[in-house]
């Protein structure tokens, strides 16, 4: 019911800072919930992510920190964020997501790239989508990576991908992983040049 009656909020805020949100290829999203993956750019990616992806609700990693503070704590757990220890994630880091997954309520958006994971987290969205049976959603933002050039209204560009089935049977290990995330980032890169082939993104 809070997810429900943030997001209005949420695209109005939005739309009066800045106005510029357009989605591509949102037909490309499969019928039922989905992991949505992405290179993670700026801070702002979920919020422009699940307005993108609405009306599919989504839950989310949120470091452990953010929930000692119980007015943020109150927020994010009924936003459907749950807390993650990101230097060591732990068992709970996979159960959670994989059982919102199979209840089939809610998806998923995770970033298994960039400084801010460990590399089992790296790995987690393989497992979670083997475990959950569920199929990986790449997606990229291109846009003002600072809230000045948010402020600027600058246009904010995302762009959805074909989805991605991990196959039971197929394992996913030490081995595996970097096969797996090679076919991640071929698929952020082609997202990236279908949308803008201009487009180079470097770390604010």
């Amino acid at each position: 019911m809070f997810y429900k009656f943030i997001r209005p909020i949420a695209r109005f805020i939005v739309w009066i800072l800045n106005g510029h949100l357009h989605v591509h290829h949102k037909d490309r999203i499969p019928e039922g919930n989905y992991i949505l993956v992405a290179p993670h750019r700026t801070w702002w990616e979920p919020i422009l992510f699940a307005l993108a992806a609405s009306p599919t609700e989504f839950m989310f990693m949120a470091k452990k920190e953010l929930f000692k503070n119980p007015i943020l704590r109150f927020i994010l757990v009924h936003a459907h964020a749950f807390s993650v220890d990101r230097q060591n994630p732990g068992p709970s880091a996979i159960k959670i997501p994989v059982k919102g997954l199979r209840k089939g309520n809610l998806s998923l958006i995770i970033f298994p790239s960039g400084t801010r994971h460990s590399s089992e987290l790296k790995s987690g969205a393989f497992v979670i989508a083997k475990m959950s049976g569920k199929p990986l959603v790449p997606v990229v933002y291109q846009g003002p990576l600072t809230f000045g050039g948010f402020l600027k209204r600058k246009p904010l560009e995302v762009c959805f991908g074909d989805p991605i089935y991990i196959p039971r049977k197929e394992k996913v290990d030490k081995n595996t992983v970097p096969g797996l995330y090679a076919k991640l980032e071929k698929a952020w890169d082609q997202l990236d040049k279908e949308q803008n082939p201009n487009f180079h993104y470097v770390a604010k």
